[in-house]
């Protein structure tokens, strides 16, 4: 890249927590981050937000009258940009651009509200300007009182990671200094879950680890849904108070075989791969935080595209998606902070149940992956 960018802040709400001690904490925890609510009628394992972050998204919801009509994917955003603000030392009224993304957008909202139009008749008032994607970003503009452009969009699984490319183009441009990136998913709702089991990817298992991420031997599509937001804040250059830095950024897509399937070798990975490390020498990666939701198909193509650019010196390879579900549009950012978090403290996160794998030497270097329907793949390479 042609100019260092820096991470100085990331933040997030999720099942594992809203602060960086907790989510380590639950990191370091070999148990999953699962609950079960009643959805699609009948019992479903999801990865809902823990107790704390719950209290303080109602709080946010009940501190302005103009919230209180707003979708959780939203308010999860504006929670997590809030806090990511505060970190990085920006302040209300300044000027930085905005990009947070969802696959789904107000599902929750706009499923009630479809319901309601069905039983009377009549649309609310509010029905449509609160269940757009532009929703997000220019509401949380609102709630920082932000001046620069304002960007939302949906790719997918691989949103977030598109926005954090999008933040870096603005920055290389020089058409910004600042960007906040990221990603909101509240997809815990009766049709999202129907739609995902009518796909036959839902997991049916109630053992301990009911999401198989990274297991490759799995017989049975296992992926669980979770909800969250994730946003880091982008400076040009290399700034004292980075957190961590963007190395590289890859993105590819492909020719579909099916409308949600990508190729038996990911050719969409291993394009974006080796574009985010056409700088390094592979041998450099350290670890690879996979996207790896916990598919059959899904965690095999991946793994195949990594063995395809890596041979057979593999880095250390983990999801996070066994413990938290996959968090849609917001999944991709999630990921990004769980590598900080190991970078950060030189420890790697395993998966539980899959082989052993031996960290020999400091995490300096980890890629992050992320892909969604339609072959939309991203890979980031961060660095300390």
């Amino acid at each position: 890249m042609s100019q260092i960018i820096s991470i100085t802040a990331i933040a997030s709400i999720s099942s594992l927590g809203n602060s960086s001690e907790t989510i380590w904490k639950n990191y370091l925890s070999d148990n999953p981050c699962f609950s079960t609510q009643f959805l699609d009628h009948q019992n479903t394992a999801v990865a809902a937000l823990d107790e704390d972050s719950k209290t303080e998204v109602e709080v946010l919801r009940q501190s302005d009258i103009k919230y209180k009509s707003l979708d959780k994917s939203v308010l999860f955003a504006m929670v997590a940009s809030r806090k990511a603000m505060e970190k990085a030392g920006w302040t209300k009224g300044a000027e930085f651009g905005i990009n947070i993304g969802s696959s789904r957008g107000a599902t929750d909202l706009f499923e009630k509200h479809f319901q309601e139009y069905l039983e009377t008749g009549k649309a609310q008032t509010l029905a449509s300007p609160t269940t757009t994607l532009g929703n997000i970003s220019s509401w949380v503009a609102h709630d920082l009182q932000s001046e620069g452009p304002e960007i939302s969009h949906s790719i997918t699984c691989s949103t977030a990671l598109h926005a954090v490319l999008n933040g870096v183009a603005w920055l290389r441009a020089g058409m910004s200094d600042k960007f906040l990136v990221g990603g909101s998913e509240a997809p815990l709702t009766d049709f999202t879950i129907g739609q995902m089991r009518a796909l036959k990817i839902y997991s049916k298992s109630e053992e301990q680890y009911p999401n198989r991420a990274f297991d490759l031997d799995k017989k049975q599509n296992t992926m669980i849904l979770g909800e969250g937001a994730g946003v880091c804040c982008l400076e040009i250059g290399k700034k004292e108070n980075a957190i961590a830095f963007i190395e590289g950024i890859g993105y590819a897509t492909e020719i579909l075989e099916h409308n949600i399937s990508i190729s038996a070798e990911a050719t969409c990975f291993q394009k974006s791969m080796k574009m985010a490390l056409e700088r390094i020498d592979i041998s450099e990666v350290d670890a690879i935080v996979m996207h790896a939701p916990g598919t059959i198909k899904g965690d095999l193509t991946e793994y195949k595209a990594i063995e395809k650019v890596f041979g057979e010196s593999l880095p250390l390879l983990t999801t996070n998606k066994w413990k938290i579900g996959h968090t849609f549009g917001a999944s991709g950012i999630l990921s990004m902070e769980m590598a900080i978090l190991m970078m950060q403290h030189n420890q790697f996160i395993g998966v539980p149940f899959a082989e052993a794998q031996k960290q020999t030497k400091s995490i300096k270097k980890v890629l992050v992956n992320a892909v969604g329907f339609g072959g939309n793949a991203v890979s980031v390479l961060l660095s300390l």
